[in-house]
């Protein structure tokens, strides 16, 4: 069993269409882990990081309904395995296939799920996921901003994004625990602030301040305040579609709540509803604390990361800042089990948000990509070797339970997994009553 303190990287795979879908941005190809990925492997044993987030590419691996190329992730796994690295499987990254088309597509919720159920059968030993990362900024970007996927720009087109992602999610670990039932899902969200500029701004801050939770609201099923339902009532969403994630509350128990925070993550709003960055004006440690207030559930910091300046230093200082916030809400009481420097190597066209195909180097890794160290990752390991013996001391209660891929078949573990998947079955036969689905109300 792995009890420690969770100290991560990750390697991105995000695939957003632009240009109306004739481009593809992947970031494991330009970023050459398609051709390096063994290396990339083995820089986590340089840095002595045990948990990477990490998944196939979908577009790649998902190639039609019910049919997958498992290839290149048999290879990857394979060798994930044989390292022991424990995988934070991120499913789907800002795209899907070219065959679903975007996140306006009411098939993409069951297609997904399915994916999901077959890739834990595939791989049984996986027991940590991220079904779909970033669900608020995949919606956002994609059907709000315009920026991605089906680049539409209305509230409706944002809430059919938002609720066919959210409900891919719900559906994706429903079906991974009814094959791993100890599974762990680790919502890898952003969290965001919107501070008025002047008086006349607060009430379109209030309104984006309330928006901001809206995935993680329905991914637990929360109840909404009346502004918020209304809002998604008027754009599209059934009330069959809102009462189908009131009833799948009681997912949230296999959750730890990630939260993202990059520099980028406030922002001053106008009176006209505009809003421009604000930089880290309450910081991690406080927009944390009002998410978990909200939530009540375990804590990770997901992702963060700067770009490395003219100084050399700027990545470094963040990455204390950071750390030092990740310190502050453990001692506030807050249950956070892991911190998070994404990714482990540089990124490329995230200077405009993968809006455009420039091939600049987004210089944010603990490595660059000739895979040579960067003072970040030097830091990050010394951080690392300083507190890893230290939290877990402060409180056994926070260790995550997570079982390391080769202790997967130890007696204790199995017996665990089948208590677990007794008491679900328990709970489904019970819980036999009507429900909501993506396509109505069954029993």
């Amino acid at each position: 069993m792995f009890t420690t303190f969770m100290f991560a990287t990750g390697i991105e795979n995000s695939i957003p269409t632009i240009n109306n879908g004739r481009t593809r941005i992947d970031q494991m190809e330009k970023c050459g882990h398609y051709t390096h990925w063994r290396t990339d492997f083995e820089l986590l044993d340089e840095l002595d990081i045990q948990v990477l987030r990490y998944g196939p590419p979908l577009h790649k691996t998902f190639i039609g309904p019910g049919r997958y190329d498992w290839s290149f992730a048999d290879m990857t796994f394979a060798e994930i395995l044989r390292r022991n690295i424990i995988p934070i499987v991120d499913l789907c990254h800002f795209g899907v296939p070219d065959w679903i088309g975007n996140f306006q597509n009411p098939d993409f919720p069951e297609l997904f799920a399915t994916y999901a159920e077959d890739f834990a059968r595939r791989f049984p030993w996986v027991q940590l996921y991220t079904p779909i990362n970033e669900m608020f900024i995949c919606a956002q970007f994609s059907a709000a901003y315009g920026w991605w996927n089906e680049q539409l720009r209305s509230d409706q087109a944002f809430v059919t994004a938002l609720k066919h992602i959210v409900m891919a999610n719900v559906l994706a670990m429903e079906r991974i625990l009814k094959v791993r039932p100890d599974a762990l899902f680790i919502q890898s969200e952003s969290s965001e602030y919107f501070h008025a500029d002047n008086p006349a701004a607060i009430k379109p801050a209030e309104i984006m301040n309330a928006r901001r939770f809206l995935s993680l609201d329905l991914n637990y099923g929360r109840r909404l305040d009346s502004e918020m339902y209304e809002f998604l009532m008027d754009s599209g969403m059934t009330r069959d579609e809102y009462h189908f994630f009131l009833s799948r509350s009681s997912l949230r128990h296999h959750c730890i709540m990630g939260n993202d925070y990059y520099v980028t993550n406030e922002h001053r709003v106008q009176a006209d509803g505009n809003t421009r960055a604000a930089g880290d004006i309450f910081g991690y440690d406080e927009i944390t604390r009002q998410y978990y207030e909200r939530y009540r559930l375990p804590v990770m910091h997901t992702e963060t990361n700067l770009m490395e300046g003219p100084n050399g230093d700027e990545a470094v200082n963040w990455l204390w800042k950071q750390w030092a916030n990740v310190l502050r809400v453990r001692n506030t009481g807050v249950p956070i089990v892991g911190f998070t420097w994404y990714s482990l190597t540089d990124q490329m066209d995230w200077d405009t948000a993968l809006r455009e195909e420039n091939n600049r180097v987004t210089p944010v890794g603990l490595y660059d990509l000739d895979r040579n160290i960067r003072p970040v990752g030097r830091c990050y390991k010394q951080l690392i070797h300083d507190w890893c013996d230290v939290l877990p001391a402060q409180s056994v209660c926070l260790a995550v339970p997570v079982v390391r891929p080769q202790d997967q078949d130890e007696a204790p573990v199995r017996r665990h997994q089948e208590r677990l998947r007794k008491m679900l079955h328990k709970e489904a036969k019970e819980d036999d009553e009507p429900v909501a689905t993506a396509h109505g109300v069954r029993r």
